[in-house]
């Protein structure tokens, strides 16, 4: 039976292959691509999985909304993205980290301060041994940048199909596969949909998988600046009464700000004029990168949680924001994402090995239990210490202080919480552990 399973399959990776050479000499209406795996939504997270499949050997077409030259425009996203040690891994297994690594700024240090107290933590890379030696913390790198990584990777990769610009019209899902119909007459027909869509999923509410949400009433305002005096590999977060500040390294002489407020003030810093904005800067910075000019504009992102009921569905797996969305207060964002990539890149590459089907419940089962509830912790987590560290009350600063301090006393829970930011704690999936699907 396995291996009349892995007949058929090869003979649809073959077909989907032959169609994505003659996408532009066949009839539109009349076009159906036949893959194992579709993904829905091109972004970073999206496009990590698909590359993470193909590189397994596993036929897979991404649906991405936007061109890859429109996305490479300036200006299109001045958002950076904290990238953990454990997504490197992840992203080196999926063949992108070449492309992106000369373009990443690692993260040496980390500080964490209660606002301006003088006990703070501090995060030092050589403290710690991983993969057999110091490695640092993290990276930080444009969104546009890890666009480019992407683009490259899917672009060596001859059983992804990657189809943009293109957007899907309607979902439908099935005992023996998935249909996907696109705005432009054409079909993706599939084993597994995985919905990458962001936080308001096509794939996940025509599945009528509900959503917690809550907001925070902050707003992160964001920009990248260029700094006269060199960052070092220091990332800095001081904990206002706002919300959290970080100024996070980037390579040349750059720095990443996400500046959460609240609301209410956010817009005025955003309007501000740039010398004033700057002068904030230096104030909150503390002066220790220098000269400081604004080398993008200013954008504010209003905060907020999304936690999908499920993850899974029939036929259906969601990753990334489709999922969950949570407080940037601990930079884990994208990181809690590319934990669904490889979780559930492990989860289908076994079964596709094995001959089984690969959007079958059992795979969706294991992809469940392993991601859920590790998001549900860790977005509890970043919630309390929002409520935490948004609390100026002088008695509760006053033991957040003496805390942060107590951490830098116990080496063995700084070396644990070093490993955490890393993401090398817990079960993890084959690729954080650098060893192929």
């Amino acid at each position: 039976m396995a291996g009349k399973t892995r007949d058929m399959s090869d003979s649809v990776l073959a077909a989907g292959e032959i169609k994505a050479q003659t996408i532009e000499t066949q009839t539109i209406e009349t076009q159906v691509i036949e893959t194992q795996v579709a993904v829905l939504g091109g972004g970073l997270a999206g496009l990590s999985l698909a590359a993470a499949l193909a590189t397994a050997g596993i036929p897979v077409v991404c649906i991405d909304r936007d061109a890859p030259d429109a996305q490479g425009r300036d200006g299109f996203d001045i958002r950076t993205t904290a990238l953990a040690y454990a997504s490197m891994k992840v992203l080196e297994g999926a063949g992108v980290w070449r492309h992106l690594a000369p373009d990443a700024g690692p993260i040496l240090d980390i500080r964490v301060a209660d606002q301006f107290s003088p006990l703070f933590v501090h995060y030092d890379h050589r403290d710690l041994t991983v993969d057999g030696g110091n490695q640092p913390f993290g990276w930080i790198v444009d969104n546009k940048d890890m666009r480019r990584a992407l683009f490259a990777r899917a672009a060596e990769l001859p059983g992804l199909v990657h189809l943009t610009p293109a957007a899907a019209e309607a979902i439908e899902r099935g005992p023996g596969g998935a249909t996907i119909r696109l705005t432009d007459g054409r079909m993706v027909k599939a084993r597994l949909v995985v919905g990458a869509d962001g936080r308001k999923s096509l794939a996940r509410e025509t599945a009528g998988i509900g959503v917690r949400r809550w907001n925070y009433a902050q707003t992160a305002i964001i920009c990248t600046i260029r700094h006269s005096a060199p960052n070092r590999g220091v990332a800095v977060e001081h904990f206002l009464p706002g919300g959290p500040f970080a100024v996070l390294p980037m390579t040349e002489n750059r720095c990443s700000i996400v500046w959460s407020e609240r609301r209410e003030w956010a817009e005025s810093y955003i309007r501000m004029p740039e010398d004033q904005f700057i002068d904030e800067l230096q104030r909150r910075s503390g002066g220790y990168l220098g000269d400081i000019e604004l080398l993008t504009r200013r954008e504010g992102w209003p905060l907020s949680v999304l936690l999908a009921d499920s993850f899974v569905a029939e036929r259906l797996a969601l990753v990334g924001e489709s999922a969950h969305a949570i407080h940037p207060i601990a930079g884990q964002g994208l990181n809690l994402s590319l934990r669904d990539v490889a979780a559930l890149a492990e989860s289908v590459a076994d079964a596709w090995r094995l001959g089984l089907d690969v959007g079958g419940a059992e795979v969706l089962a294991r992809y469940q239990r392993w991601r859920r509830f590790d998001t549900l912790l860790l977005a509890a987590v970043c919630d309390g210490l929002v409520h935490l560290f948004s609390n100026n009350f002088g008695p509760v600063r006053l033991a957040r202080d003496l805390g942060l301090a107590a951490v830098n006393r116990l080496p063995p829970l700084k070396r644990f919480l070093m490993r955490h930011a890393m993401g090398i704690v817990g079960e993890t999936p084959r690729l954080i552990r650098g060893a192929p699907l």
